[in-house]
Parts: C-alpha cells; structure tokens; sequence
C-alpha cells in the first residue's frame, strides 16, 4: 500500500496567528489537562496491592481495575473525538474535564468491588472524550512542521513523565493517606484547567464543523467486541482457552468488530472513515502503536507489583524505583525536535522501540534475587530512553496527513489503538502470567512478572517489525516522490 492521503493543510481560518505567547498557553492547558489523564491511569499501579488487600480482589480481578477504564477509554475514544467534530473541539473539552473530574471522585470514594470497576468505567467515558479533543486541539493549533513537532515532543512528554510521576504520587499518598487520595487529586486539577481552557482554547471554525449524527452502532460494536475479546482472555487464564466461558466471548468479539469494519463502510458519517488507513505511515503507526502500548502497559502493571511484593518496598519506595526511567525519558523526550532536524522521524522512532525492546528484555531477566540496580534500574534506563525517542514521532506518524473535517477522528484513532492495545495486551500478559507457578507467594510474583515482561518484549519486537516493514518504505517513497 502506498500514501494516497495528501499531506492536509491546516485552512487559513485555523491556523494559529497568536503570540508566542498565547501558542505556549493554549500548549500548557492541553498538556496539563492530558496529563491529568495519564497521572490517573499510572497512579493506580503502586496502589494495587492496597487496593487488593483492602476490597479482597483476586489477581484477574484486579486487573479489572485497569481494563475496565481502558476498554471504555479506547472503545468510546472514536465517538468522543466525532463530538469535536461535530460539536467544536473546546467546547467538548471544557465538558470531558468536568465529566472526568466527577467520576474521579467516584473512584475515590468507592466502597466495593463492583463500585471501584464500575466508577473507573465511569471515569473512562470522560477520558475518552478529553484525550482526543486535547490532540486534534493540538494538531489544529500547530501547523506541521517545525512548530508542531515541538509540540509534539512536549505532548508526548507528558505522556511519559505523567505515567512515571503517577507511580510516585500514587505511592506518597498511599504511604501517607490513602490510595483513594490520588483520584481526589484529579477533582481540583479539573476545575482549576476549567477557566483558561474557556478563554484561551481555540474553537473549531464553522467552515470545519458539520452537523450530523454520531455512529452510535459503530462506537458500540467497537466497544462491545473489545471488551468480549478481554473478557475471554481473562477467562482463558481460569478456565483454560478450550472453555465455553473463554471461546464464547472470542468468537462474540471477533464477530462484532467484523461488523464494525461493515458498518463504518456504509456509515455517512463513521466513527472511523476507512480513509485514514490509505496512508501506509498511518496504519504502521497505529499497528506499532497498539503493540508498543500494550508491552509498556504490562511493564508498569507487573513491575510495580513485583517491586513491592519481592522488595518488600512500600507504594512510595516502588513509585521512586521508576525514577531511572522517568529521568531517561524526560531528557530524550526533550531532545526529539533538535533530533527530528537533522535524522528522518522513521529513524528516530525506530531507534526508540528498539532501545526499549532491548531495555524490555533485560528486565524479562528479574527473578526472586535479581538486584534492583543491575536487573530493574538499568534496563529501566533503556525504556526510559526509548520512549522519550519514540512516543512523538510515533504519535506525529498517526495524525499527519488527516484532513481537517477527519482532525478528531484521526486523533481519535490514535488514542484508540493506544487504550485497546493496552487492553488486550495486559489481558494477555495476565493469562500467560497466571500460568506460572513457583509455590511461593514472593517468588510466584517474581516467576509471574520475569513471564508477562518476556511477553512485553515480545511484542515491541513486533513493534519493531511494523516500523520496519510498514514505517520506514513508505516515508521513504513520500520522499521519493516529493523530489
């Protein structure tokens, strides 16, 4: 497949014509604000054993905990990124802060199994309008180019330091007050970003915006077939992959999404329009990006858990053990538009998923006596780098090229792939790890986590072949043909 999609010119009306300075407000409201949404996802790492001791969860139930947030995020991403371009991009904005602000102090508040999944459920729908509308506010604020890479790396930044930064704010108030104290957080940031998010966002101009009905069928068939293939892999770590309770749930899933892909086709107005698979960059970016998420999405999960339960370290200390990565990340990060000036973004994006491939597969070494400096904190250091070299041009892969009308469906499809691979990932990680045994509790967690990172780094290996075969030719045929 070739890039058919032309690169799109972001229209006169959009174009950014404010200051410096009013460019660097509108940058900081959207990276404060989708850095609340990242803060929140890693905080409930380092809170997991509590939470586990605390509500009686079993090892796949709590990982309910993750997947009910993500499966809602990633399902309902697409409908929430049309509501921009339906609705205008700040105004959908301003009400995904509130709507997500409130369910965080659901979660907070939550005195059950069935109240803390069903309030990250809950959490995940604001989250899913919130992501998209942040980026396509991007993406229409920076014109291509220099000044959206820029922004790019600093979107993508938060990305990186807010999934780290959470481990360590979810372990001071765990150590401290309490696990539920971390969602609480979220309530004031909302409000606070509320205000300016009013006065200095953009809105989408009316020539841009069309009126018409959301993809109700499509945004539910993709959320519907998601959760029942997590569903059955979930089970498959109970029952065995054989089980009716397994195989059941994947046919149902797989069906549906067949469906899906049928309905976005004859859809006046998709969810997903099919035209934004044309680019070959795109797809690679959204086929690298789902696996590239779902190994980081075990790393966190496992690790954290690992660092606490073979350590013996409290929330806090396990939240400062990512220290090595969130340092690596943030001093590669910063460097990506110097970097994306003088070496093709294919290149840059490569080099970051093999560093961390290879940083993911020293960690897959841990066991019962691994060292936290040679066998946790150096491979660390690796994945730190990696992702701080690749998230922004991986992400600038998946948003170039879309044309105006497609900005927040394209943004949309981006942050998708990003949850549903998360999702799914974890799901299996978790069924391969409940498959390990060592009949002790510190060393079945040791045997568990070593089994889901072998996992992970299987997948960016995969990751790295998407680049390599999907990424890298057609960039360089992009460019062939531009001469």
């Amino acid at each position: 497949m070739t890039i058919t999609a032309q690169r799109a010119s972001v229209p006169a009306t959009e174009k950014s014509t404010a200051g410096p300075v009013h460019a660097t407000l509108i940058l900081a409201i959207i990276c404060v604000s989708y850095f609340m949404v990242i803060l929140d996802n890693s905080i409930v790492f380092t809170a997991l054993p509590q939470i586990r001791s605390d509500m009686g969860f079993s090892e796949t139930g709590l990982s309910w905990i993750t997947n009910a947030y993500v499966l809602v995020f990633g399902g309902l991403l697409l409908l929430g990124a049309r509501a921009g371009d339906l609705f205008g991009h700040r105004k959908v904005f301003v009400f995904s802060l509130i709507v997500f602000s409130s369910t965080s102090l659901l979660v907070g508040a939550a005195q059950s199994q069935w109240w803390l999944i069903g309030a990250r459920a809950l959490q995940g729908i604001g989250a899913a309008v919130l992501a998209p509308s942040a980026l396509s506010l991007l993406t229409r604020s920076f014109a291509e180019g220099r000044a959206r890479n820029r922004a790019m790396a600093a979107y993508s930044a938060v990305a990186g330091l807010g999934a780290a930064l959470g481990l360590v704010v979810g372990g001071l108030v765990a150590d401290l007050i309490s696990w539920r104290a971390g969602f609480f957080l979220n309530v004031p940031i909302g409000i606070v970003m509320m205000v300016p998010a009013v006065r200095f966002l953009p809105e989408t101009v009316r020539s841009v915006r069309r009126r018409g009905r959301f993809d109700v069928a499509g945004a539910l068939l993709a959320t519907l077939g998601s959760t029942a293939l997590v569903l059955g892999i979930v089970d498959a770590a109970d029952v065995g992959w054989t089980a009716p309770a397994t195989l059941i749930p994947l046919v149902a899933g797989v069906v549906m999404l067949g469906l899906f892909v049928r309905v976005e086709r004859r859809a006046a107005q998709p969810i997903v329009p099919l035209r934004l698979f044309a680019s070959r960059e795109r797809s690679g970016a959204y086929v690298t990006r789902m696996l590239y998420m779902g190994a980081m999405m075990g790393f966190f999960f496992f690790t954290a858990q690992f660092v606490q339960s073979v350590y013996h370290w409290t929330p806090l200390q396990a939240g400062l053990a990512f220290l090595p990565m969130t340092l690596a990340n943030f001093v590669f990060a910063v460097q990506v538009p110097r970097l994306l000036e003088r070496a093709p973004r294919p290149l840059v994006l490569l080099t970051g998923v093999v560093l961390t491939a290879a940083g993911m597969a020293w960690l897959s070494r841990l066991g019962l006596h691994t060292p936290y400096l040679t066998g946790v904190a150096l491979p660390m250091v690796l994945i730190g780098a990696g992702q701080g070299l690749a998230l922004a041009p991986l992400t600038s892969s998946g948003v170039d090229g879309v044309a105006p009308a497609d900005a927040g469906a394209g943004s949309g499809l981006v942050n998708t792939v990003h949850q549903i691979g998360s999702a799914l990932s974890l799901s299996i990680l978790t069924a391969v790890a409940a498959a390990v045994s060592a009949g002790h509790a510190a060393a079945d967690i040791a045997a568990r986590s070593g089994a889901a990172l072998t996992g992970s780094a299987v997948l960016l290996a995969l990751a790295v072949v998407a680049v390599v075969t999907l990424i890298l030719p057609s960039r360089a045929a992009h460019i062939e043909r531009s001469l």
